[in-house]
């Protein structure tokens, strides 16, 4: 898919035409392989199953240089993907960066997205500072010599991946030159009360505050980074409200990589009660 800039976006589209579909958008530094494990079971349930590839990641184009990279221009890239594919009965699966993109998105979209499942990501509004475990990511990503993109996904994770794992979350990566949007990535999450995109965000938080379409979080108990967050949204969002939520156990910040199908299957039953 073209998506503007002379970009092109790959992503998987998997499962009926018609009917229920659910929208899986990844963050850093993963792409489309992280709902490899979801997928066939949303195709098995009767659904259409998408998960895009953001710019810079996974099949998708990937600019060289870290400057081509902003919020902003993460958005018009994947705006399409809601815009352009004629998708109707959406239930928006968000994690990590994820979040930061699809909820920016929401309201914009709103009349074709039914329901939001939340899962290890968060909304920066400005008002706190970064935890040391996310400052020290960010300090990584910029300083490490050779960002190793699979170990990333490994140390994300509780369970050791085997080396294939490590390698198909590799690929997209030939040498370094193809990791200027993973390497900057975390530098863009706003901080602070003046920055602009999070003043934009405190507009997306004056719309959560009043969503009442059902609202799902799937949160780890073992991400150093997300951990508790899932609270904030349940205080800050109506839909939340009587919603089958879930902390998963002895799960790192990459849920869909080790318990991709328990979490699918919840999200199948979210669906299908709500």
């Amino acid at each position: 898919m073209e998506v503007g800039d002379g970009m092109r976006m790959h992503y998987v589209d998997e499962g009926a035409k018609e009917g229920e579909v659910v929208v899986m958008l990844h963050g850093e530094p993963s792409w489309s392989y992280l709902y490899r494990k979801m997928i066939p079971v949303f195709v098995e349930n009767g659904f259409r199953a998408i998960a895009p590839d953001l710019i810079g990641f996974g099949k998708s184009d990937k600019p060289t240089k870290q400057e081509d990279y902003t919020y902003q221009a993460h958005l018009d890239w994947l705006e399409p993907i809601f815009a352009n594919l004629g998708l109707q009965k959406i239930t928006l699966f968000l994690q990590d960066w994820g979040g930061l993109l699809g909820l920016r998105l929401l309201e914009k979209y709103d009349h074709i997205i039914d329901r939001i499942v939340i899962a290890n990501t968060f909304l920066p509004a400005g008002y706190r500072k970064s935890n040391e475990a996310f400052t020290q990511w960010q300090q990584f990503s910029q300083m490490v010599p050779e960002f190793p993109v699979g170990k990333v996904i490994n140390m994300g994770t509780i369970s050791k991946l085997s080396e294939e794992v490590v390698a198909a979350y590799d690929a997209p990566f030939p040498d370094e030159t193809y990791k200027a949007g993973a390497r900057i990535f975390p530098s863009l999450v706003p901080f602070g009360e003046d920055n602009p995109e999070c003043l934009k965000n405190r507009k997306v938080w004056a719309f959560l505050n009043k969503y009442e379409k059902p609202t799902l979080t799937l949160f780890s108990d073992s991400d150093p980074i997300m951990k508790g967050i899932e609270k904030f949204f349940m205080r800050q969002i109506p839909g939340t409200r009587n919603m089958p939520h879930q902390i998963i156990a002895n799960t790192g910040h990459f849920v869909q990589e080790e318990k991709g199908e328990l979490l699918a299957k919840q999200v199948v039953a979210f669906i299908q009660n709500h």
